[in-house]
């Protein structure tokens, strides 16, 4: 019985930690889709849903994250890994992307619109357009 403990133990402690980021190279805004609890079965070998991410990220992906969590390893563990869960997270990416920001300026004022865009430029730290039509 004490051997069987062992056993057990030295399984439950040998699950490694999980941890994958893929960056795109645009922007992260504050918007993320968090799904704690994305179902995949037969140790990954059913891998989990697609996350749909059009709705709420109009403007692409900047990173994805998955992981398993403490939780997601003890239910793999309980369940022989025919349920392994894990957790995705989803950054979406900022407007404008990595090609910058448009900034129509109709009706405005240029000396405005130059110190407007120079001030965007500044925060996002990337380039800023100005459209006048």
């Amino acid at each position: 019985m004490r051997k069987l403990w062992l056993v057990l133990s030295v399984a439950a402690l040998s699950e490694g930690c999980y941890h994958a980021t893929i960056e795109t190279g645009l922007p992260a805004s504050p918007t993320t889709i968090d799904q704690p609890w994305a179902h995949s079965f037969l140790w990954g070998l059913v891998p989990p849903a697609t996350v749909e991410t059009a709705a709420k990220c109009p403007s692409g992906v900047a990173k994805v994250e998955t992981q398993l969590s403490f939780l997601n390893q003890l239910a793999n563990f309980l369940t022989g890994g025919i349920y392994s869960p894990m957790q995705i997270t989803v950054t979406c990416a900022r407007a404008g992307g990595a090609d910058g920001y448009t900034l129509n300026a109709d009706q405005r004022p240029p000396a405005d619109v130059i110190v407007r865009a120079a001030a965007i430029s500044k925060y996002l730290e990337i380039p800023v357009y100005v459209v006048v039509r």
